[in-house]
């Protein structure tokens, strides 16, 4: 009976925390107005390392832009490169002499090699908005349009916006990595919706520079490698300043698939490794339900293999689970126009949790491997 109990809390935590935010996702509100005569000035951020095979997509999108090129400026951040990535850049601003784009290299200060790029471009910037990316996406062509208009409708300090990965016709491991990544993006954007919010990403965020040095930056967590989204972001909120989630399809910025399960799971211990120093309860919160519901899942299927649990038991999590989830994810696919990848939940619904559980694990007692470098708890 006290395992029954047990079993029936897990899922009634996590099938209420999952319909939590969904109905935060459902409050955020999709823009529906027209465009706003363009007038605020951003400062894009771009930090690389070893890009070559990636940068002429992140370049030939860039060029896309629409918005008056007097109102914003590229730093493109060289992060130790050893490839032909600076020569890529180069003989682009050549061809494209009309673009206010520099190469600049990564003046180091900490232990984490991103935050210390980001810093370096903020630094010698010149407008009031700093908007960062990463040099293996592609921005959407109404990227600056959308940021412009919501700032001089809502005049946030922080603007958050989705991030998805490229998918086509994707295989199974593409398919499981764009459904992970989804579920993390659905997430951070249902807290916004709730009033909680805890995670961003740095592949598609803005921020007012005036605050970022009010804030006093990245200092405080600039011994943990990553994070330079997620920490800024909470620094922020404490100070009770107007964060919002860009819910807009034409802001979409899109990432390559790792499409190597080795570096995804170094990916996922990176993201995974500053869960520790978050400094909201309702992060701390969702993280500790999914990891018991995750680690539940993975045992009680496991034991109950070899008749060492309650078969029906299982069936109680992997019943809400599934089911809650599928809700969530369905809601992100539609969003980001990617249902099928849902043709391969059923598979990642049942391998998502031991996934889920390993990189906890690997997180809490390793470092990790990331661009070449080898990085310590």
């Amino acid at each position: 009976m006290l395992m029954l109990i047990f079993v029936v809390l897990i899922a009634l935590s996590y099938a209420s925390l999952m319909i939590a935010l969904k109905k935060g996702w459902s409050r955020l509100e999709t823009p529906l107005y027209d465009y706003e005569t363009p007038e605020n000035r951003f400062s894009i951020v771009i930090p690389f390392r070893n890009e070559a095979e990636n940068l002429p997509e992140l370049l030939e999108s860039l060029l896309l832009l629409n918005y008056p090129l007097e109102l914003f400026e590229i730093f493109l951040v060289n992060d130790d490169s050893a490839d032909d990535s600076e020569k890529i850049i180069s003989e682009f601003i050549e061809k494209q002499p009309q673009f206010d784009l520099k190469v600049i290299q990564n003046s180091r200060s900490s232990n984490s090699p991103k935050k210390d790029a980001i810093k370096t471009a903020i630094e010698i910037s010149k407008f009031d908005y700093i908007l960062t990316t990463d040099a293996d996406c592609k921005i959407p062509q109404n990227w600056l349009q959308s940021f412009n208009t919501e700032i001089i409708k809502s005049n946030p300090a922080m603007i958050a916006a989705p991030v998805t990965i490229e998918v086509n016709t994707p295989k199974f491991g593409t398919a499981f990595e764009a459904l992970d990544f989804l579920s993390l993006q659905i997430s951070g954007a249902g807290a916004f919706g709730l009033n909680r919010a805890f995670m961003a990403n740095g592949a598609n965020l803005c921020y007012k520079k005036e605050v970022f040095f009010n804030q006093n930056g990245f200092d405080g967590n600039s011994d943990i490698a990553s994070g330079d989204d997620v920490f800024l972001l909470q620094k922020f909120i404490k100070q009770q300043l107007k964060v919002t989630f860009l819910k807009d399809k034409f802001v979409v910025v899109t990432t390559k698939p790792l499409n190597n399960f080795k570096k995804m799971v170094q990916q996922r211990i990176r993201w995974a490794s500053k869960t520790s120093a978050y400094t909201s309860n309702f992060a701390k919160l969702i993280g500790i339900i999914v990891f018991i519901m995750n680690l539940a899942f993975s045992l009680s299927l496991l034991l109950g293999i070899f008749k060492l649990f309650p078969f029906p038991y299982f069936m109680i999590l992997f019943l809400v689970k599934f089911n809650v989830d599928f809700v969530l994810l369905y809601n992100a696919s539609q969003f980001f126009k990617q249902e099928s990848l849902m043709r391969h939940y059923m598979i990642s619904s049942v391998l998502h949790p031991f996934f889920s559980v390993y990189v906890a694990f690997l997180s809490l007692f390793g470092g990790y491997q990331w661009k070449g470098r080898t990085f310590k708890r």
